[in-house]
């Protein structure tokens, strides 16, 4: 199931000498609940690529594909960044993903607790 995502982040770099990954900022993290060296897949909404890389913690804004993910972006590509959990039947009954709306500059606009409307 779908745990959390930060939807229609702008990539703010992409650093092909870095050793892999993707490079989120603080406070985005934090809002998404996600934790650095979680996997997560990156869905490209410019060019229609998805890959699959892991998290670790930025500055302010960052968004940066890094390694050989940088070869998958350009900067001020509109990107989703998605993670899945696996829940059991019960925890279905109570289960709400975390969903992150951001503006052009990676800032929140909106944290939602369902999937109606993005």
């Amino acid at each position: 199931m779908l745990y959390s995502k930060i939807h229609r982040a702008s990539v703010s770099d992409a650093n092909l000498n870095y050793v892999g990954s993707i490079t989120i900022d603080k406070e985005l993290l934090e809002a998404a609940k996600l934790y650095e060296g979680q996997q997560v897949d990156i869905v490209n909404i410019n060019n229609g690529e998805r890959f699959s890389t892991y998290v670790i913690e930025g500055k302010k804004g960052d968004m940066c594909l890094n390694g050989a993910a940088a070869r998958k972006v350009q900067v001020g590509d509109k990107i989703i960044v998605i993670a899945y959990a696996q829940y059991s039947k019960e925890e279905l009954e109570s289960y709400s993903p975390t969903v992150v709306l951001v503006d052009e500059n990676n800032e929140i606009i909106h944290i939602k607790k369902d999937l109606k409307n993005v």
